[in-house]
C-alpha cells in the first residue's frame, strides 16, 4: 500500500496528489470515476507531505495516509507516500522522477477544477502539461473560473471532449480532459471547519 506501487509498462494509472487532510467520500468520488471515464488501469493516491502554495501545514503523513487507506479501499486504488519518499517539493518534480522509474507506464494527472483556475501558479506548470495528460473534475463553484483559467486558455487546443476521455491516456500530452461529473458537495477545508478533523 505505501511506497512505490508496483506497474508494469503499458499500464494506464491515474495520479490524485494532494494533503488529503482529510480524505473524504469527495476524492472516493473522483477516483472511481477517473477508473472508469478515463479507462484506468489504477489510480494511485499521491499523500503528499505538504503543499507548497498552504501557510498552514496539514496533520502528520501517517495519521492522513491511515485514513486514507480507510476511506478508500478499492483492489485498483493504492495509497502512497511517494513524494515524502523522492524527498520531492513540486508536482513537476514528482512526475519527472516518477517517468524515471516507470519508463512506459502511462500517467494521467488528476485534479478538481478548483486547481484548474489556480494552475498557473503551480512550480513548472506548463512543464506539467505539456508531459502528462491531465483529467480535471468539475467543483462546485470553480466551473467557470477553470474553463477560463490561463492554462485552460493556453491549451484550449488541446483539449478532448469528454467523450472520447477514454483516450486520454494514450494521448500524447499536451492534453486535458473536463468531466462534468455529476458533484459531491464536500472538501478538506469544510471538515475542518466543522471540527470533524483536527491537524
Amino acid at each position: 500500500m505505501y511506497g512505490f506501487p508496483h506497474a508494469r509498462p503499458g499500464q494506464k494509472i491515474g495520479l490524485l496528489g494532494g494533503s488529503f487532510d482529510p480524505p473524504h467520500a469527495g476524492h472516493v468520488h473522483i477516483t472511481l470515476e477517473a477508473l472508469k471515464r478515463f479507462r484506468l488501469d489504477k489510480v494511485w493516491w499521491l499523500v503528499s507531505p505538504g503543499n507548497p502554495l498552504k501557510r498552514e501545514g496539514p496533520a502528520p503523513l501517517h495519521r492522513r495516509m491511515e485514513e486514507a487507506a480507510r476511506v478508500m479501499h478499492h483492489p485498483r486504488v493504492a495509497i502512497t507516500d511517494i513524494e515524502a519518499r523522492l524527498g520531492t517539493r513540486y508536482t513537476a518534480e514528482t512526475l519527472k522522477r516518477m517517468q524515471a522509474i516507470y519508463p512506459g507506464v502511462d500517467f494521467v494527472w488528476l485534479m478538481g477544477a478548483d486547481n484548474l483556475a489556480t494552475f498557473h501558479r503551480w512550480e513548472n506548470w506548463r512543464w506539467i502539461m505539456e508531459h502528462v495528460p491531465i483529467g480535471v473534475f468539475a467543483r462546485p463553484g470553480s466551473g467557470i473560473a477553470a474553463r477560463t483559467s490561463r492554462a485552460a486558455n493556453r491549451y484550449a487546443g488541446f483539449r478532448i471532449p469528454p467523450s472520447e476521455a477514454g483516450r486520454l491516456a494514450r494521448t500524447h500530452p499536451p492534453a486535458w480532459c473536463f468531466l462534468d461529473i455529476p458533484m459531491r458537495p464536500i472538501s478538506s477545508s469544510q471538515i475542518r471547519a466543522r471540527g470533524e478533523w483536527r491537524r
